[in-house]
């Protein structure tokens, strides 16, 4: 029996809206085009910051994909020479930043999101374009910060001369391993020697084979001598952070009692595992220089769109925050260079308290924080850096082998000064006034 003609129509309209709805979706889509996030958050780390860009999400209308990996400049780089980089990249390195800003591959940062741009974080350098016209502005906002400069250790333990206290090593990070150990480098030369001292060298202006930075290698090597000599060997294929079997921590085994990581270890850690300032634990420091190593996770831009920048306003947001902190476990939430009010007042979630309370006190009334040396450098300086690290522990009593060591990394500073590449001068500030988080 065939369908009266009435229905028949009834029905086609139906088809043709539902297929006008379909159109008009794809159009929409067209419109608000998903955007992709490269970062380093991997293996459930990324968690809370995905909640985070569905939030956002939910207010701009966007879709936006993250894409964590723990090999980023590999990642990045097979990218760009295929021309399929991402929208928004978050590194950590600064020197690697301004070699892509310098390259064309960054885009500067309009004047709205540029006022995110915290130093020491994100410093302004003058880049020249294909014309010949050099203009200074910033690159990249940071979107997460962490306190290094710190040593943990388990309730109870003395400080600085405990015969008893082992340090806790691990140098293992794939394509970065080594990492670990510069941080032990340039805290060192940052405690004994000032800001002044670790700005000139961070930005290519001390050498790497006498004077300060010498001594700093050396006496991380008489630090090393108080343990026992196979842990140094050891260190090199243990990673900085897991014990093997889905146990992370490395003061969660029983072979140390000291750790000096930055603070986003503490996400293994309970209340029996505390922060203090290096000075506390290594003997000999000057313990009023109140001075801190800091590091970032930063947000840039590579394909410019009106959508990409404001996604980097979303995430530097006091609301954007609150919804981080929000979807981290405690131990997991992140801290923040704005300058925004304390947690409270910025967040739904209670007050810091234990080891993240403790961080932020150190955080806030330091009075220079410096941003990581090693992630300030030339590229190819840090990976040479790194590879040295590895190289020392091998035998980091043998005098001769450090010369050599040195020499090496200060013929690269050279030709890295040759070339220009050293191009970041303000790594060392006041913090901003607050860093909210935790």
């Amino acid at each position: 029996m065939r369908a009266p003609y009435g229905l028949f129509r009834s029905v086609l309209a139906g088809v043709l809206l539902a297929g006008a709805a379909v159109v008009s979706a794809g159009c929409a889509a067209e419109e608000k085009p998903t955007l992709v996030v490269l970062g380093p958050w991997t293996d459930g780390e990324e968690k809370p910051f995905k909640a985070t860009l569905a939030r956002i999400g939910e207010r701009t209308g966007r879709q936006y994909v993250y894409e964590g990996t723990r090999s980023l400049r590999e990642t990045l780089v097979a990218q760009l020479r295929t021309d399929a980089p991402p929208d928004v990249a978050i590194l950590n390195g600064t020197g690697e930043l301004a070699e892509y800003a310098l390259d064309g591959d960054a885009e500067p940062l309009p004047p709205d999101v540029e006022s995110e741009a915290f130093g020491p974080w994100a410093p302004r350098f003058p880049v020249t374009d294909n014309d010949g016209d050099t203009d200074v502005h910033a690159y990249w906002v940071p979107v997460r910060v962490d306190l290094k400069s710190i040593v943990w250790s388990k309730a109870g333990e003395d400080q600085a001369g405990a015969e008893e206290a082992v340090w806790c090593l691990g140098m293992a990070s794939g394509a970065t391993s080594g990492w670990p150990g510069t941080d032990w480098i340039e805290d060192l030369l940052l405690q004994r020697h000032g800001y002044e001292v670790y700005e000139k060298w961070a930005t290519g202006n001390q050498a790497w084979d006498r004077g300060p930075v010498k001594e700093a290698w050396q006496e991380w090597a008489a630090v090393l001598a108080t343990d026992d000599r196979a842990n140094g060997l050891t260190s090199l294929t243990r990673h900085f952070e897991s014990l093997g079997a889905n146990r992370y921590g490395l003061l969660n085994g029983k072979d140390c009692t000291r750790e000096h990581q930055g603070s986003f270890i503490r996400r293994h850690y309970g209340p029996d595992v505390t922060p203090a300032p290096t000075s506390d634990f290594v003997a000999g420091l000057p313990a009023d220089r109140n001075v801190f190593e800091v590091s970032g996770d930063m947000a840039a831009v590579f394909k410019p769109s009106d959508a990409a920048w404001e996604l980097l306003l979303e995430l530097t947001s006091p609301r954007a925050q609150a919804d981080w902190v929000e979807a981290a476990d405690p131990g997991e939430r992140p801290y923040f260079p704005s300058g925004a009010a304390g947690i409270t007042g910025t967040t739904r979630t209670s007050a810091p308290t234990g080891a993240s309370a403790a961080v932020l006190h150190m955080f806030n009334n330091a009075d220079q924080i410096c941003f990581d040396a090693s992630d300030a450098m030339p590229s190819t300086l840090r990976g040479a850096f790194q590879r040295a690290v590895l190289q020392f522990l091998e035998k980091p009593q043998d005098a001769v082998a450090l010369d050599d060591l040195l020499g090496q990394l200060e013929a690269e500073r050279m030709l890295q000064r040759r070339a220009g590449a050293f191009v970041l001068d303000d790594l060392c500030e006041e913090p901003p006034g607050g860093v909210p988080g935790g």
